[in-house]
């Protein structure tokens, strides 16, 4: 028991920090230019105008990802994200900041590849995963790597590297998939019936 709550109290670490840290630091910067724009609003039109900062934070930041678009932003980019990299406490956090973002800002992403179907733990027992790489050898072959989630807690499972053709890829958005497994199955789609019938036919 004393096992099991240690490990989920560390799963939801995993989740909890990084968005916690995530919003800490967009609320500091929404007050910090809250702050320093102020008393120059106040001395324009006479009085404070709420939301001044997360305004203007919004457009800061839409800028700044509007510079990191093009080719020269990028480079700058990457190169602070190098330096950020040497910074052994600094690394994971952003790390894992950074994933968070990106699972949010991509269409049907969410932190994960293609939605899959897996034959797992066993022949004949489909889990549902998500493809994170594709690996092809020299031979010609490919193998994916399939991080299949437990339920109902996504923040852990099993990395499965399995023959392209031993895998069902799925249109099934990671949004669905990701609701099917923290429901432990109570939320549910008639498209992975449909898709596991067809290949068992």
């Amino acid at each position: 028991m004393a096992k099991k709550l240690k490990r989920y109290f560390f799963a939801g670490l995993l989740v909890v920090v990084p968005l916690g840290a995530t919003v800490l630091i967009l609320a500091w910067i929404f007050t910090t230019i809250d702050n320093i724009l102020q008393p120059i609003i106040k001395v324009i039109v006479g009085h404070p105008v709420p939301g001044i900062g997360f305004g203007v934070a919004v457009v800061l930041i839409y800028l700044i990802g509007v510079v990191v678009s093009n080719v020269g932003g990028r480079k700058l980019f990457e190169y602070s994200e190098h330096l950020l990299a040497r910074v052994p406490l600094v690394r994971p956090l952003y790390a894992s900041i950074k994933q968070i973002l990106e699972s949010f800002s991509v269409p049907g992403k969410v932190g994960f590849g293609q939605t899959a179907l897996v034959e797992f733990p066993r022949k004949g027992v489909w889990s549902v995963g998500f493809i994170t790489k594709e690996i092809r050898t020299q031979s010609g072959e490919t193998w994916l790597n399939v991080f299949i989630p437990t339920a109902p807690n996504p923040t852990s499972g099993f990395l499965q590297v399995v023959k392209e053709d031993e895998v069902i890829r799925t249109d099934i958005s990671a949004n669905k998939a990701l609701q099917m497994i923290i429901s432990a199955g109570k939320v549910s789609y008639e498209e992975i019936g449909d898709i596991l019938s067809q290949r068992t036919k």
